[in-house]
Parts: structure tokens; C-alpha cells; sequence
């Protein structure tokens, strides 16, 4: 976990905490890439086979759209794709597929971030479970805080902090950085 602090002004600092590995050596950002490309490749064979089971399944979807042309042109990626719908069934590949889709867009992280800006309030962010939607941001403002608390909670055997804000008119309390925060020398300072 990585705890980042800016301060591009002097009346607003922002705080970001990462469980995203930082990728120091040239090892790591060659890995991070490969993997990256691993997912593609994955993803644009499940889309291929789905497009191609969708084609077999119904001649009216292989009339209206160039599926057939399209999959002709995909080389290797194309025949595998046939391959597959042709022999294997909706019951087995659609779970499959989903499944598999389910991990190529699922993101292996959580960013969080908390934007205070004196005399305004204080904005969070999450970042969301995967790469198709965006992250969840909120505002808050200076008028509605009532309290800020700084928290201890055991987690096994080790105790972690984490901030939580007092709104006026709301039961719960809003918790920043839920993931938690560790103490650890991954502190990087960015003015």
C-alpha cells in the first residue's frame, strides 16, 4: 500500500492511497506490459468466439452483419474462434466467457483520494472494481462537516487508523481510505 501526498497550492493538499505495486525496475514495468497485453489478446478471443457462437446460432445475425468477413480477417484468432463455437454448446460457453470477461476487466487495485481544499470542504474518490465504470467521487462541504475523526480498528493482530467524517442529516459516517492505512515507509511527498 502507497500512501502519495501533493500539495500544488497552499490552501489544498490531496491525499492518495494505492495497493497498486509500484513498478520501480524496468522487470516490473516489462511485466506490468505483458500482462496487459495477455488481457487483451484474451479479451478480443472471448469477444471473437462469442461474435462467432452468435453467427452459428442464428443465420439472421450472420445475414445483417459482416461477422463472417470480420472473423476471415482475425487469422489464427479466427479459426480458434470457429473452433470453439462450432463444437461447444451455449450452456458451457456463455458462463465461460462471462467469466473469463469478468477477469480481463476487473481492476487488480484500489485507489482512493481525498482533496481537501481550506474553506471549501473535502472531496473523496474510490476508484471502481473494474475498468468499465469510473470512480465514485463525492463532495463535501466545510457547511456540513461536523466532526472529523481520526479511528483505530484491529484488523487480526495489527491496528490500523482511518479517518472518518461527521455529516450533518446523515446516520453513517463517511470513512476515508477504507482500505486502510498502514504504517509503512511507501510514503512518497509531491509538492
Amino acid at each position: 500500500m502507497m500512501l502519495t501526498v501533493k500539495g500544488p497550492t497552499p490552501t489544498t493538499v490531496s491525499y492518495t492511497v494505492s495497493t497498486r505495486s509500484v513498478n520501480r525496475t524496468l522487470a516490473d514495468q516489462v511485466k506490468r506490459y505483458v500482462i496487459a497485453t495477455i488481457r487483451l489478446v484474451i479479451g478480443i478471443l472471448v469477444s471473437l468466439i462469442l461474435l462467432e457462437k452468435t453467427c452459428l446460432s442464428s443465420p439472421i445475425v450472420r445475414t445483417l452483419l459482416p461477422i463472417p468477413d470480420i472473423l476471415s480477417h482475425a487469422g489464427s484468432s479466427g479459426r480458434l474462434a470457429y473452433m470453439i463455437a462450432s463444437t461447444t454448446s451455449w450452456r458451457w460457453i456463455l458462463p465461460s466467457c462471462l467469466a473469463i470477461l469478468w477477469v480481463v476487466f476487473r481492476r487488480g487495485y484500489t485507489e482512493e483520494s481525498l482533496l481537501v481544499i481550506r474553506g471549501l470542504g473535502v472531496q473523496t474518490s474510490t476508484s471502481s472494481a473494474t475498468y468499465l465504470s469510473t470512480s465514485a467521487t463525492r463532495f463535501i462541504p466545510t457547511s456540513m462537516i461536523q466532526d472529523i475523526f481520526i479511528h483505530e480498528a484491529f484488523k487480526g493482530f495489527e491496528v490500523r487508523f482511518y479517518l472518518a467524517i461527521v455529516v450533518e442529516g446523515e446516520e453513517d459516517v463517511v470513512v476515508v481510505f477504507p482500505v486502510g492505512l498502514t504504517t509503512s515507509d511507501d510514503t512518497e511527498s509531491v509538492c
